[in-house]
């Protein structure tokens, strides 16, 4: 393990996090849209893929390879059905087709993401200390 590994898996830890973050506050912000951008349906919610940035076990066993992003994907739940007749976008028997997002789990995972990114920044600071501290022992 390098001077400087847990620097990288923070690190990547935090990007990854970030980038949840991003995608549920995506989500939060089209919970209502009832049109994609290019006007085909409603918004479907999108997740985050998360893998190990190591090859195999052993490789995650010998070195802090933190993790990376394999892809953003949209969550495969249908739709829901609202009855609404005075909207807009109701069909003939008065249904809005609303995105598969339900604001408790979004803001769950929001949560849940905020906490990994502070325990980041955590595990970060400490390994600074520790460098620091190991620098003033050698002085």
């Amino acid at each position: 393990m390098g001077l400087f590994d847990a620097f990288d898996a923070s690190g990547s830890g935090l990007s990854a996090e970030r980038l949840r973050m991003d995608v549920t506050a995506e989500n939060l912000a089209n919970a209502q849209s009832t049109r994609s951008a290019n006007g085909a349906g409603p918004y479907k919610r999108k997740e985050v893929v998360l893998e190990s940035a190591g090859s195999s076990f052993a490789d995650s066993l010998s070195a802090a390879r933190g993790v990376r992003v394999a892809g953003i994907v949209e969550d495969p739940t249908p739709p829901r059905r609202v009855y609404d007749p005075g909207h807009p976008d109701a069909d003939a028997q008065g249904y809005v087709t609303m995105p598969n997002v339900n604001t408790v789990t979004e803001m769950t995972d929001l949560i849940g993401a905020s906490r990994a990114y502070e325990a980041n920044v955590t595990a970060m600071q400490t390994a600074k200390s520790m460098f620091a501290r190991t620098l003033d022992i050698l002085k």
